[in-house]
């Protein structure tokens, strides 16, 4: 097959940690980890599942801040290298034309996409059940609220980097008002990034590690032959959920069709930060830094709903691995 190559802006101050000797993982965990900790802001019960981009020479952030009260929040974070980070004293105050819309009942696992001449960021908001919330900033200091993506249920809103086919594109996982009897990754498109529509399925639970829902994790990754998608998957144990992630390869111009998918994940709870929170067992990515020219990858996740991590891949190792061992 043809060689696939990493395409984008370089990265050359990625966070990054060479695997330990012994390592041979495809993805492998930072020493540091967790790089953030309930520790890291006032009135926080945790910090996890956040989003991370490039920004003004360092990285800035979404993050996902529960208070004391359990308030599910979103609150602004700046850091310098990734890895360590200041996160703001105040949840995300959001500007939105429509008071209805713009009535904040709570906010969740967010992801954060440059697209064109912004950053947009994504997340599961509270309208009358839990939905996809859309929204911009330029500065990381003022945020714009945008109508919300799709009617209840609905989570894991992801949208692409660029347009594709001239629309806007997002992932997305529609649900119900339990948590989550489906479980399949749907793709949509719009024209304006308000209303949205040709929808596509993608993927939906194959068993095993992934075996009762998946979802979109970070921003998709722009490759010379098709998306990169970190998704994570559940199973559901005797002793409750499992959360795990995985990739995919789909089509770079229709990206519900999916190319190579794996098998085994790559990443799965047995660090005791992943084991041991608010909710065990939980590895959830929501945002990937990237290096084309060394290929070097960064992968920030949540871990057991508690705490945000980080982990580390090679791009040709990570391609190599998914070709390979594919479903």
């Amino acid at each position: 097959m043809t060689k696939i190559e990493l395409t984008g802006p370089e990265l050359p101050n990625i966070p990054w940690e060479e695997r330990l000797h012994g390592c041979s993982d495809v993805v492998w965990r930072s020493q540091k980890n967790p790089i953030i900790t309930r520790q890291a802001a006032p009135g926080v019960n945790s910090i996890f599942n956040s989003a991370v981009v490039p920004f003004g020479g360092g990285f800035a952030g979404v993050f996902r801040c529960d208070s004391t009260a359990r308030d599910m929040q979103l609150r602004a974070g700046t850091s310098q290298n990734g890895v360590h980070w200041q996160i703001a004293p105040q949840r995300i105050q959001f500007q939105c034309a429509d008071d209805d819309i713009g009535r904040f009942v709570y906010g969740y696992d967010p992801r954060v996409c440059w697209l064109e001449d912004r950053y947009y960021v994504t997340w599961c908001n509270g309208y009358h059940g839990p939905t996809i919330g859309v929204g911009y900033t330029h500065d990381f200091e003022t945020f714009h609220q945008l109508e919300n993506a799709f009617l209840p249920y609905n989570r894991n809103g992801v949208l692409f980097p660029r347009r594709i086919g001239g629309k806007f594109a997002m992932f997305s996982r529609p649900s119900d008002t339990g948590h989550t009897p489906f479980g399949d990754i749907f793709y949509s498109e719009s024209p304006d990034l308000i209303h949205w529509g040709c929808h596509r399925h993608v993927m939906a639970p194959v068993g095993g590690w992934q075996a009762t829902k998946i979802g979109a994790g970070p921003t998709p990754i722009e490759t010379s032959e098709g998306w990169l998608l970190i998704y994570h998957g559940v199973l559901t144990s005797c002793n409750g959920f499992v959360y795990s992630f995985g990739a995919a390869l789909l089509d770079l111009e229709r990206p519900w069709l999916v190319r190579y998918r794996t098998r085994p994940y790559l990443l799965n709870p047995r660090e005791y930060y992943e084991c041991v929170g608010d909710v065990p067992n939980v590895v959830f990515p929501c945002a990937a830094l990237c290096d084309p020219p060394t290929g070097r990858i960064a992968i920030y996740y949540g871990g057991a709903d508690t705490v945000t991590c980080l982990a580390f891949a090679k791009f040709d190792e990570l391609m190599a691995f998914l070709v390979e061992n594919t479903l």
